[in-house]
């Protein structure tokens, strides 16, 4: 048989059926372009690194490869080192989870790792996952790649609509779909912004006990609100539903990779089998780093200081945007986390606007990357976590402007009408309520 690509790639009729919808994702696909010092890039989600205590980090770690260098160079556990699974624990006690046991934590590359082990597990091809729209890109990938179909579920101000889930529900039962479980980010949603809010917390969990609903909980951002302490989690309130996807990329190092799954012993076993197939072990050297750091290091009183500059950095941004976004232009208001959902006036595509931005100067990632059925295309994501404060105004500013050229250039077609839209804030100073997924694009006022 002949390829029918033998000048691009000789293997292309090789390649496994799962391969067909692979592709770059939004955010990867921006990295030549915000390496480039001119641009300000309000997309990736990478956090400021900068502020740890460097001359700390770099010295404990010497002192493990001196001191420690045959356990921390050698294989471990396809499991995670035992000290670290305790010190796990910790953490997630200041989220209400305080009956977890270190041997129901399986330590992973990442919760990027943890999201694909689960998956591996539960899911078979054509098999239903219910997740908010929009949702995590990187999760999407995972899903994709096990050839399993996502539905979105709506999000509003207040996180994932349980009426909503339950309509999904009663729709996929009586279309014979079988749906594996339910996927969602609670706290400071990627890239909504938005978190979960209490009464809406317990009410999923008992839409997911009535229905037998597994729930995977994403909490990657959880330490970091701005205005209150950490919401309890789901898995604090049904540990037998509830699998927790936790990470120290955002609190400690997205570098060193080190993130973790807690789930029921059973299925446990099953993520450490695929665990040893897929990488043998997790990497000795930067678990012990993360746990000799949280034996040895304020780690609770960095994640302070964290919170306060992506306070700084959140402020900078809706402040910005309030003075400058022409009418029309909605956006969400985070109380945590990295990241503004922000919504364009009616009729234009934030997919199609961006070489226009990157011409200007100013990086954003379109929402089309965040739905799985290829809608979101009125949304995009601003991240501010990594620029400082002024690079942030400023990027609002270049952002503002490329947004007024493209709603100049629509009205000259007579193809937009931005006079029936209003901004997210209200005059009393109160924000109105904003549905973020496009099955419910209009505004929900309060």
């Amino acid at each position: 048989m002949v390829p029918r690509h033998p000048r691009l790639d000789p293997l292309a009729d090789r390649y496994a059926a799962r391969t067909h919808g692979m592709k770059t994702s939004e955010i990867r696909a921006l990295f030549s372009v915000v390496s480039r010092p001119e641009v300000v890039s309000l997309a990736g989600g990478m956090p400021a690194v900068t502020a740890l205590p460097l001359d700390a980090v770099g010295s404990m770690i010497g002192e493990l490869v001196s001191g420690m260098g045959a356990q921390t160079l050698q294989y471990g556990s396809g499991q995670g080192d035992p000290r670290l699974r305790e010190r796990i624990c910790d953490v997630m006690a200041l989220e209400g989870i305080t009956d977890a046991s270190p041997s129901e934590v399986v330590v992973t590359v990442g919760s990027q790792q943890g999201l694909d082990l689960v998956t591996r597990v539960f899911c078979d091809p054509g098999d239903v996952i219910l997740a908010e729209g929009p949702s995590y890109v990187g999760a999407l990938g995972v899903f994709q790649a096990a050839e399993a179909r996502v539905r979105h579920v709506p999000m509003d101000d207040d996180g994932l609509i349980p009426e909503a889930l339950e309509q999904a529900l009663l729709e996929c039962r009586a279309n014979g779909d079988r749906v594996k479980f339910l996927y969602t980010v609670p706290n400071f949603h990627n890239p909504a912004g938005v978190t979960l809010s209490e009464p809406r917390r317990q009410a999923i969990v008992d839409i997911a006990d009535r229905y037998d609903l597994l729930v995977i909980e994403d909490n990657p951002y959880g330490l970091l609100g701005f205005d209150h302490e950490p919401m309890r989690a789901l898995r604090a309130r049904d540990d037998q539903r509830v699998i927790y996807l936790g990470s120290f990329s955002k609190t400690f190092s997205p570098g060193l990779r080190v993130g973790w799954v807690l789930a029921p012993l059973a299925v446990r076993e099953k993520l450490v089998l695929a665990t040893e197939a897929q990488v043998l072990c997790p990497p000795s050297l930067t678990q012990y780093a993360v746990a000799r750091y949280l034996d040895t290091q304020p780690w609770r009183e960095q994640i302070k200081l964290f919170t306060e500059l992506y306070r700084e950095r959140r402020d900078a941004t809706l402040e910005s945007l309030d003075a400058l976004m022409p009418p029309g232009t909605t956006w969400t208001r985070p109380d945590g986390g990295f990241y503004v959902w922000l919504k364009l006036p009616h009729g234009l595509d934030s997919k199609l606007m961006q070489p226009r931005a990157v011409g200007a100067h100013v990086a954003y990632v379109p929402g089309i990357g965040f739905y799985a059925d290829g809608s979101g295309r009125e949304y995009m994501r601003l991240s501010y976590c990594y620029p400082e404060p002024d690079q942030i105004r400023e990027g609002v500013r270049r952002l503002a402007r490329v947004i007024e050229a493209e709603l100049d250039l629509h009205s000259t077609f007579d193809a937009v009408d931005t006079g029936t839209f209003r901004a997210v804030g209200r005059s009393d100073g109160s924000a109105a309520r904003t549905v973020v997924g496009p099955a419910n694009s209009d505004r929900i006022e309060d």
